[in-house]
């Protein structure tokens, strides 16, 4: 595959070309490098990793020199559009946020199909796993991965029925992690529990040789419980079962991930419930890999509360510890995933680990007191709940009474509890026991075979050993695959069409936010009405917010916007010379340039403006330019009057308050007023401020506007630019 280029779109033809000479370039997991007291910009940073070649920093970074210091644990992204061509364009996106870990998740129906499935169409909630949606993935992931300079973990899911089967092809086509939970099968998707255990071993068995990283599910207990923060004991349970058969099976324990969540969200005490439950499960399990996720269970289509939920998840996994964090949006349970809300979850989760960079450092954990004594008593409990399955008879006799996900906190039980037939379930009387002479002519095979070490010496080797025997299958259906998806896109695209997107390629979605001031029914019918007018098709709510049962709510509405734009028809705004500092320094410092500058009106603002001006800001004085700052709430006749008395070449104005246009009034009274004096074609007039576009600036007679984002050095290349052309006339 050629290498991508940063400033063009990736190639998905290219990508699909010749998929079945494609081989993997690597096997395993990857994990960053940490770096300990790294330089990055004005800073020294403490939990740091090496930085990427291409990158997009987080936004408050344009006030840091744009730097883009990477966090020292890997950071997740879990995809699931149901069309694999436009989730190799979001991973993109998303390593370009950071993200290197990339999950895939796959419909659910694949959890009981008893085999691998080919030419499968298009999933619903998810993305069918064929071989040729992984070559394709990795394949794309190969080029991803140069361009941003660092590997990529690609992940998905060995589960179900034919959970060895996918381990074999996971094996086959590079994929480096997956989960893999026996209990998962059992007691979310009703999977015979004695063929869930048998096909566990064999599947961590094949796993184990490819450097495959595992993870498990426990977590989904306290997704599904009533009363999710009384089953933490259990998920202790679960975690040590899931642990106990990996070693057994000869995982590795460097190989062995569990899957931590906090069981709460505001507004429960959050800390007091969840920090100890942190703490108690990385003592029990010192030595395993901890990844760590957002309880989906609280997430609501409201973005601003799964962003601050998923904040608290982060700062404890910085209070205790984590290898992987993973990130999670509310699409989980709304829609189809999209573009920007995967983007927005990678950057909460490392704006917030950068934020809270060298935590550890200052704060200790108290060891007397509430956290330990709770730590203690959650891990009393577990011992106890583990007494009470051997008891019971074992694991199969405790699922069939419904131990388990039961919401009563241990060993209070509520009768609610899963409960699964140990001979019932799918694949139930599926098993054969070997007989003693039993031989698999294949490697990576658990338990006893007759055959050698190397059982497929004798013929060359299997699909493990030998790539060239993996059978290629490209999609079956005529009608519903990859390359007819991709027709009507490629043709706009080629044709210079533009729509805007969130989950497939130009499928038209746009997001309308809408604050209506009624009573919520009626506020949501007359949301919907709006959004209709506004041309969209098919709106829909989906996310609101109460603000007063009298007064309003808040809505966010999608729909379809029909209509397609030609990029050709486009005015696209001109460019701003941006000259390098050396050469504006150069300039302003060969002569005296005196500038006024003033918050005008009754604006009581001054911050942006010192931010623009003043050299502990990095503001044009550093470039030489004397400046007369006249304060805040200055009539434009003293601005005037000032730039006269200091033989000004420039006058800069601010406004920040807007309410009746008074940024507008401001600027044309400055422009005016010069005119009436006579000094306009001896001044500058630059305006800047939150409301401020240099296209309205200019229709109001200034000769630049200047708005949110701007430094000193964009003024004071426009400064200089200017006076250095009139010079030149």
């Amino acid at each position: 595959m050629r290498p991508l280029d940063p400033h063009s779109k990736i190639d998905l033809l290219d990508v699909l070309t010749d998929l079945q000479h494609y081989r993997p370039r690597r096997q395993g997991w990857h994990w960053r490098q940490p770096i300990r007291q790294h330089h990055v910009g004005p800073f020294v940073l403490q939990d740091t990793s090496p930085d990427l070649r291409h990158s997009v920093p987080l936004p408050s970074a344009q006030y840091f020199g744009d730097i883009d210091p990477q966090c020292d644990v890997v950071l997740t992204t879990e995809i699931a559009s149901g069309r694999f061509e436009d989730d190799i364009r979001r991973m993109r996106m998303a390593a370009w946020h950071g993200a290197d870990h990339i999950m895939v998740i796959r419909t659910a129906g694949q959890s009981h199909f008893d085999g691998l499935i080919e030419g499968t169409p298009e999933g619903v909630g998810g993305v069918p796993i064929t071989r040729k949606q992984l070559r394709a993935t990795r394949k794309a992931l190969d080029a991803i991965e140069d361009e941003v300079g660092r590997p990529i973990n690609f992940h998905s899911y060995v589960s179900g029925i034919a959970g060895p089967e996918m381990a074999v092809l996971f094996a086959e086509e590079g994929v480096n992690g997956a989960h893999q939970d026996p209990q998962y099968n059992i007691l979310y998707r009703n999977i015979n529990m004695h063929r869930s255990f048998v096909d566990a071993a064999e599947a961590k068995t094949i796993m184990a040789r490819a450097g495959m990283l595992q993870i498990d599910g426990a977590h989904n207990a306290n997704a599904s419980a009533k009363e999710a923060w009384k089953v933490m004991p259990e998920l202790f349970v679960q975690h040590a079962i899931n642990t106990a058969f990996s070693t057994a099976v000869g995982m590795p324990k460097g190989l062995i991930a569990l899957s931590t969540v906090p069981p709460t969200a505001p507004p429960a005490p959050k800390l007091w419930l969840d920090l100890p439950y942190a703490v108690a499960l990385r003592e029990i399990f010192q030595g395993y890999i901890f990844r760590a996720q957002q309880n989906t269970r609280y997430i609501e289509a409201d973005t601003t509360e799964a962003t601050v939920t998923h904040v608290l998840d982060t700062l404890i996994s910085r209070l205790t510890s984590a290898d992987i964090q993973s990130t999670i949006t509310p699409d989980e349970g709304r829609n189809v995933p999209w573009h920007y809300n995967t983007i927005f979850g990678v950057n909460t989760a490392r704006q917030t680990l950068m934020g809270v960079d060298g935590l550890r450092d200052l704060l200790t954990l108290r060891s007397a007191g509430y956290l330990p004594d709770k730590v203690r008593e959650l891990k009393e409990r577990a011992v106890l709940f583990l007494e009470e399955i051997v008891r019971r008879g074992g694991y199969c006799a405790a699922v069939a009474e419904g131990q388990f996900v039961d919401s009563g906190y241990f060993p209070e039980r509520q009768g609610d509890g899963i409960t699964r037939e140990p001979q019932g379930g799918i694949g139930a009387q599926s098993l054969i026991r070997r007989e003693p002479d039993y031989g698999a002519p294949v490697c990576s095979h658990f338990g006893h075979n007759s055959y050698a070490d190397h059982a497929c010496a004798a013929y060359g080797g299997c699909t493990l050993c030998d790539a060239s025997k993996i059978q290629y299958i490209d999609e079956l259906d005529e009608l519903d695959n990859v390359h007819r998806r991709l027709v009507t896109p490629l043709t706009e695209q080629a044709a210079g069409l533009l729509r805007p997107e969130v989950a497939w390629a130009g499928d038209g979605v746009v997001c309308v936010t809408l604050c209506i001031p009624a009573a919520p029914r009626v506020a949501e019918a007359a949301a919907l009405t709006m959004a209709e007018k506004m041309g969209l098709q098919h709106p829909e709510v989906i996310s609101r917010r109460l603000l007063h049962p009298a007064e309003g709510s808040l809505f966010e509405i999608k729909g379809i916007l029909p209509d397609a734009i030609h990029i050709d028809e486009l005015v696209l705004p001109q460019e701003t010379e941006r000259l390098p500092e050396v050469e504006i320094e150069a300039y302003v410092r060969a002569q005296p340039i005196h500038i006024v500058a003033a918050t005008v009106g009754e604006d009581e603002h001054s911050v942006g403006m010192r931010e623009i001006l003043d050299i502990k800001h990095g503001g044009i004085e550093k470039y030489g330019f004397h400046c007369h700052y006249l304060g805040t709430s200055v009539p434009i006749s003293k601005v005037l009057d000032a730039a006269v008395e200091t033989g000004a070449r420039a006058v800069l104005i601010s406004t920040i308050i807007t309410h009746h246009d008074v940024h507008r009034i401001a600027m044309q009274r400055l422009h005016d007023l010069a005119v009436e004096r006579g000094l306009r074609a001896q001044l500058l007039l630059i305006a800047g401020g939150t409301q401020v576009t240099h296209d309205l600036a200019t229709t109001c007679g200034m000769d630049a506007g200047f708005g949110r984002g701007t430094t000193g050095q964009h003024v004071a290349a426009f400064v200089v630019h200017k006076l250095r052309t009139a010079g030149q006339a």
